[in-house]
């Protein structure tokens, strides 16, 4: 990969996971990172950009990368109320988007959530489907929209002990869970990654939303 690629939210665990398969895979020249706060660790030949989330718009016109990649996402209890929460999941992504499509950016890539609905009753669903409409609206040659179901893996901050007990039970409860059913089986975040490594060399146009089977599938051709 030639093109300049920037990733937006590197210190979540699929931002994280991704970073290190690039390195590791020696695609880190031309590869940007946006964060809030410094990193740590070696992230190779890779340009690290750390900035207030109000400056970002000018730091993605600055390095004007062709393919972006949104790991953005937080939770109820890390943002602290619901208006925090869109504040990052939605209008924060939408604001990455805007400003990567000003830039010139063809592809964007965003990690949203199985089942996301702007018309969803269920405020976390709605807020991801939201951010998702933001985003096609901006009309990217291509949009690679990535809909995990629920997600395993070590994430650094806050536990979460709801999401820890369903992931306990996740080995039980993916059995049961067939055809359509499968979105909804749990995923581990380096099969996530490794799928939008895959991504990010692919060039045709247009619209497309990966669900547990598409990733896994692009996951297998990582290999």
């Amino acid at each position: 990969m030639t093109e300049a690629i920037l990733v937006v939210g590197a210190t979540g665990l699929i931002g994280n996971l991704l970073v290190r398969k690039l390195v590791t895979e020696g695609c880190d020249n031309g590869l940007h990172l946006l964060v809030r706060r410094p990193l740590e660790g070696d992230y190779g030949a890779a340009t690290v950009h750390v900035a207030p989330a109000e400056k970002w718009p000018e730091v993605i016109a600055s390095v004007k990368a062709q393919r972006v990649v949104s790991c953005l996402g937080s939770t109820m209890k890390k943002a602290g109320s619901k208006e925090a929460f869109a504040a990052i999941d939605r209008d924060l992504v939408g604001a990455v988007g805007r400003a990567a499509k000003a830039a010139g950016a063809r592809q964007f890539i965003t990690v949203s959530s199985t089942m996301a609905n702007a018309e969803a009753s269920g405020f976390y669903l709605k807020v991801k489907g939201q951010a998702e409409q933001l985003l096609r609206a901006e009309k990217f040659d291509r949009l690679d929209i990535i809909r995990p179901g629920l997600l395993r893996g070590e994430r650094s901050g806050d536990a979460r002990f709801g999401e820890s007990l369903a992931i306990i039970a996740s080995p039980v409860m993916d059995k049961l869970l067939h055809g359509s059913l499968r979105r909804y089986r749990s995923i581990d975040g380096e099969e996530v990654a490794s799928a939008i490594t895959m991504l990010l060399a692919e060039d045709k146009p247009g619209a497309t939303i990966y669900e547990n089977d598409a990733i896994w599938e692009r996951a297998a051709s990582a290999r």
